[in-house]
């Protein structure tokens, strides 16, 4: 069962495939804001996976984040979570990321919860549309 408190922690080394440079978001070979940001919602989805009914699922609404601090390649990133907010279906997160010797990033990340047939239901129907439109 969710409830407010909830945490989660995650791990990612940076090497050469997450990188600015390799991503297209900067040219030089540090962790990049994109990959940061998916540590960021991966971590906080984990968290909520756990504690979801068979069939149920969430989707990222949205991000609010810096990062403030460059991370080379080797390093160990680690993004911690925590649900702070729970309203009807939309789940809030307090997110922060730090690196072996920063904090490299803090923020807010909200997801919604879904029933995941309904949902792909809705997002095929979507494709069909804009078939049809063309």
């Amino acid at each position: 069962m969710l409830k407010i408190g909830l945490k989660n922690e995650e791990k990612i080394t940076v090497d050469k495939t997450n990188t600015a440079a390799a991503v297209g978001s900067g040219g030089l070979e540090v962790f990049s804001t994109p990959d940061m940001i998916a540590l960021m919602e991966g971590t906080c989805k984990a968290l909520a996976d756990e504690h979801l009914e068979d069939g149920q699922g969430t989707v990222g609404i949205s991000i609010s984040t810096d990062h403030k601090a460059a991370t080379p390649i080797g390093m160990e990133v680690t993004c911690e979570a925590e649900l702070v907010e729970i309203d009807r279906s939309r789940l809030v997160f307090k997110v922060r990321c730090k690196d072996e010797l920063d904090d490299i990033s803090e923020g807010e990340h909200q997801r919604f919860i879904v029933d995941n047939e309904k949902f792909l239901a809705n997002v095929n129907a979507k494709v069909e549309k804009a078939k049809n439109n063309k």
